[in-house]
């Protein structure tokens, strides 16, 4: 037993040292920052003031931050956003996986033409799609008024209604093909042994899913589901291009730029940023658990 814990104990002390390089550029790169937003988060500064006369307020800002509906309503769009994305981008992206780890003939170019969209520029996707949902050229008009789906053209980026939900169908167009391919990724490190055992015990396609794709899947589903949060939680470039501080559509990391870049307001916006990163790091405390369990 001793001899075992001192071979964990090694390969500990290995990881770690092979880990610390990494630990340390990111110290260098994230640490500092983060601890310089929140020290400007406890004072009142102005960018358009030269020279910068910094204000020690304390938690002045985070006060305010409690009491502003603007950000809320910030934290709600990046909440609903998130949600409904991730929630969309994994059903078809498990769908998407499904079909393309099947065999069947030029299955090598799906895989390739399924990256596309992942593979153009957020910035570029956005434009692209902001002018294809215009009310008066856009083509996603014609083409619904060509089917009789609707009945006159649309203001998807101009109803308060529709930004939002038109916001979201973009983002899950361009990002599904990425949880594609990670849930690939794990389908394939599914032994084929367990299947060709269960056809011979004579299970259907829908119980060799529920009880040995699913099952199988759900470390890569979960290691998926953290990097498609951590983005759409802080995401910026997709409503900023398509909308830009819309309050319909705001996130909280376009609230934050508006704060300090547009109206200069260093310290609230530094406070704002804070926020952001705690927000972010409840979620992947509360995923990091859940994967432990699973993984245990």
């Amino acid at each position: 037993m001793a001899q075992r814990l001192s071979l964990s104990a090694r390969r500990a002390r290995i990881a770690w040292a092979f880990l610390a390089p990494a630990v340390l550029v990111l110290l260098a790169v994230a640490a500092y920052p983060l601890f310089r937003t929140f020290q400007l988060s406890l004072f009142r500064a102005n960018l358009l003031d030269y020279p910068l006369r910094p204000e020690w307020v304390g938690l002045a800002n985070y006060a305010y931050m409690v009491r502003d509906l603007y950000w809320w309503t910030s934290v709600k769009n990046t909440v609903i956003f998130t949600v409904a994305s991730v929630g969309l981008e994994t059903v078809l992206g498990l769908g998407i996986a499904l079909l393309v780890n099947a065999r069947f003939p030029l299955r090598g170019a799906m895989r390739t033409a399924m990256l596309i969209p992942w593979a153009i520029p957020t910035v570029v996707s956005a434009q692209m799609w902001r002018w294809m949902y215009n009310d008066v050229y856009g083509v996603v008009n014609d083409l619904l008024l060509r089917a009789h789906l609707i009945a006159k053209p649309l203001a998807w980026l101009a109803d308060p209604h529709l930004v939002l939900p038109a916001i979201i169908a973009v983002d899950v167009w361009k990002t599904t093909p990425f949880m594609a391919l990670l849930l690939l990724a794990g389908l394939q490190s599914i032994p084929e042994e367990l299947y060709e055992a269960s056809r011979v015990d004579g299970a259907s396609g829908a119980q060799q899913f529920w009880f040995i794709t699913l099952p199988l899947l759900v470390p890569a589903l979960l290691v998926a589901l953290i990097f498609r949060t951590l983005d759409a939680l802080r995401v910026f470039d997709v409503i900023y291009v398509m909308s830009g501080v819309n309050p319909s559509t705001m996130s909280m990391s376009v609230y934050a730029r508006q704060q300090l870049v547009d109206f200069g307001d260093l310290g609230y916006g530094s406070a704002l940023s804070t926020g952001i990163f705690f927000i972010i790091a409840l979620f992947v405390v509360l995923y990091l658990s859940v994967l432990r369990v699973e993984v245990d």
